[in-house]
C-alpha cells in the first residue's frame, strides 16, 4: 500500500516554485533622503489643509511615490542635527512605507546635516547591486551640522556615478536655493523648488518620470519537481523488497 500511495504521488508530478526571479534586477537603486529638522513642522504648507506641518505632508507625497516605484531597491535616510538610516535597500515597498510613517519631526535633531546625510545615503546604496543609482534629497533649510561638508559628499557621490536630485520646500529664502542646486547639478540630476504641496507633488511625479521604474508585467517563478524523491523511495524499497524475497527462498 505504501508503495502504490508512492507511485501515486510521483505520477501527480509534486514540485516547488522557486520565487528568485529576476525581475529585482531591473530597477535602480533608490534613497530617499528627508529633512526632519524641527523647521519641518511648520504649517501651511498644504493651501487645502493648514494644520498639516511640512513633514507630514511629505510623508503622504513620498509614500505615494514609493507605491509606484515598483521593483526598485529602495531605502530612506532620515536627518537633521545627525543622519540614519530609517530603512536599508529593499525591495519590500511596504514595510518601506510602514517605517516611514514611523518617523516625525524631531527624531534626528533640530539643525540640518546635509553633507552627513548624503554620506549616510551614499553608504546604504554601497549596498545595492543595480547599475543605476540615485538619491533624492529633501530639505527646507540651511546645511548647519554634522561633520561632512556638502561639497565633499557631492564629490564622493559623483565619482560614484551616484545622482542626487534636490528638493528645497518652503519659501526660497528658507534653505540654500544654490547649494542645491549645485548639488544636482554636480551629479548631472536636477533641483527643484516647492512652495506648496501641490508644486511638490508635481516634483514627485516629474521625477518619476525622469528615472522611471521597470514595469512589473507577470512574476514568472521557476518550478522544481520533486517526482525524483518519491521515484527513488520506490525503488529502493523494490529492491529490498526483491532481495528479502531472494533470501527467503534460499
Amino acid at each position: 500500500m505504501f508503495l502504490f500511495t508512492l507511485m501515486v504521488l510521483s505520477l501527480a508530478k509534486p514540485f516547488v516554485y522557486d520565487t528568485n526571479n529576476n525581475h529585482h534586477k531591473k530597477g535602480r537603486d533608490l534613497i530617499l533622503v528627508l529633512d526632519a529638522s524641527g523647521s519641518m513642522a511648520q504649517s501651511g504648507f498644504d493651501t487645502h489643509n493648514r494644520m498639516k506641518n511640512k513633514y507630514e505632508i511629505n510623508l503622504e507625497l513620498a509614500s505615494d511615490f514609493i507605491k509606484n516605484r515598483y521593483d526598485d531597491n529602495m531605502g530612506v535616510v532620515i536627518f537633521g542635527t545627525f543622519a540614519y538610516t530609517a530603512s536599508p535597500l529593499t525591495y519590500d515597498l511596504s514595510s518601506l512605507n510602514y517605517l516611514l510613517k514611523m518617523t516625525n519631526v524631531g527624531i534626528a535633531g533640530e539643525s540640518t546635516a546635509i553633507g552627513d546625510a548624503l554620506m549616510q545615503a551614499l553608504r546604504t546604496l554601497s549596498y545595492g547591486e543595480a547599475k543605476n543609482k540615485a538619491i533624492i534629497l529633501l530639505t527646507d533649510g540651511y546645511h548647519n551640522a554634522g561633520e561632512t561638508s556638502p561639497k565633499t559628499a557631492t564629490q564622493k557621490a559623483k565619482a560614484l556615478g551616484v545622482k542626487i536630485y534636490t528638493i528645497g520646500i518652503g519659501k526660497k529664502s528658507d534653505y540654500d536655493a544654490g547649494l542645491l542646486h549645485t548639488i544636482a547639478k554636480e551629479t548631472g540630476a536636477r533641483s527643484y523648488a516647492a512652495s506648496s504641496a501641490e508644486a511638490l507633488a508635481d516634483i514627485y511625479k516629474e521625477i518619476n518620470q525622469l528615472e522611471p521604474s521597470a514595469i512589473r508585467s507577470e512574476n514568472y517563478m521557476n518550478q522544481h519537481l520533486l517526482i525524483l524523491l518519491p521515484l527513488g523511495i520506490v525503488f529502493v524499497l523494490l529492491l529490498l523488497w526483491v532481495l528479502l524475497a531472494k533470501r527467503g527462498e534460499s
